[in-house]
């Protein structure tokens, strides 16, 4: 009874082949064959990855992570477009005639898509490994070549899928020539703005994480962000500000991030009845500075008396800081002036404040 069975599943294998279904089989197996090598192909990635992130190699651990889910695809699509090639074989119907421009589309959009992933992936692994070296390009520089790659790449895909399709590439760029003239005038805002974010980027008078201000508006913050169409400003009220790029080629921008150091500039007024200590002031004050550790004193440092106010002898100080860090600086301020606030009271002096005198002139009548 066994031998009848063997010999009967063999005949209607047989006979299965021999009447033209053996495409069937084949297609059975190229789907398995596919799916063995799609997770084959899966777990070498996987383990060249582990291996990868033991280097310091950026660009290995880049190029596998951005090729783990695009070699899924692109193993898929040509395993789908061979089984579909030999269905093609078998039938007649005129959507078997699309594998090949989809198969050249399809590789063309994979290899697109795996580029574009690795230039995501070198610039994340770049700022992540050197955030803190100063020979590091900074975030903006490197966001504007990133983007520039991913435009470039997305352009040249654009074309040759186009050309895959049976396109003419040069009728192409003569329809863009002629109509970048059309284009031109309906998005001038957007090419404005466009041009605003390459000026940036060529004259860097800022980056992202630098504070910036303009007088020209209302606008001061923390870049966070630098686009081709807008700039991210995150104001100290923590509230984002969306500035269009072309804004800044007709306003100006001042970078206190760039200050190299803070300055103090200070009035201070003594009681009139205090002129003689005048003198003895100023040049304990200007002693105190120069001996004080974040004093720069290789910049200019003042301190004169400077005018008979209307209350009070005014002299004034005028030097600067090393740190430029906002709240060092509020400290090494007020250091300072606690101290020629001791020098004014060591000297017997004091602060003035506004006074005012009323002089009363009394007169005596001779009595009768």
């Amino acid at each position: 009874m066994h031998l009848n069975f063997m010999d009967i599943n063999t005949g209607q294998i047989i006979s299965f082949i021999t009447d033209g279904k053996w495409w069937i089989i084949q297609i059975f197996l190229i789907v398995l064959t596919t799916t063995l090598i799609s997770l084959l192909a899966k777990k070498i990635v996987t383990r060249l990855e582990t291996q990868a992130y033991k280097s310091d190699n950026i660009l290995d651990e880049s190029l596998l992570a951005a090729a783990s889910k695009p070699l899924k695809f692109l193993i898929w699509l040509l395993g789908i477009a061979f089984a579909a090639g030999i269905a093609q074989q078998q039938s007649e119907a005129a959507i078997f005639n699309l594998i090949d421009p989809i198969r050249q589309v399809g590789v063309v959009v994979i290899v697109t898509w795996f580029l574009i992933r690795a230039i995501k992936e070198v610039e994340a692994n770049y700022l992540k490994k050197h955030r803190t070296s100063k020979e590091a390009l900074d975030a903006t520089t490197l966001t504007a070549i990133s983007n520039l790659g991913k435009i470039s790449i997305i352009i040249t895909g654009a074309l040759v899928s186009m050309q895959s399709m049976g396109y003419s590439i040069s009728g192409v760029l003569a329809f863009g020539g002629i109509g970048g003239i059309a284009i031109g005038f309906a998005a001038k805002d957007m090419l404005a703005n466009l041009f605003g974010s390459m000026i940036i980027f060529l004259d860097r008078p800022f980056k992202i994480g630098e504070w910036i201000r303009s007088p020209d508006r209302q606008i001061e913050g923390t870049v966070e962000q630098i686009g081709w169409r807008m700039t991210v400003i995150r104001t100290f009220s923590k509230n984002p500000i969306y500035v269009p790029n072309s804004v800044f080629s007709t306003i100006a921008i001042e970078n206190p991030s760039r200050m190299t150091n803070r300055r103090i500039h200070e009035t201070i007024g003594i009681r009139y009845t205090d002129f003689n200590a005048i003198e003895r002031i100023t040049s304990e004050v200007r002693e105190m500075l120069l001996a004080h550790p974040e004093i720069d004193t290789n910049l200019t440092l003042m301190v004169n008396f400077n005018q008979f106010g209307a209350s009070s002898l005014d002299f004034f100080i005028y030097t600067f800081t090393k740190t430029v860090v906002w709240e060092k600086y509020h400290e090494v301020k007020q250091d300072v002036l606690l101290k020629v606030g001791r020098i004014i009271e060591s000297n017997g002096a004091e602060i003035a404040f506004p006074t005012s005198t009323v002089h009363i002139q009394t007169e005596q009548t001779a009595s009768n």
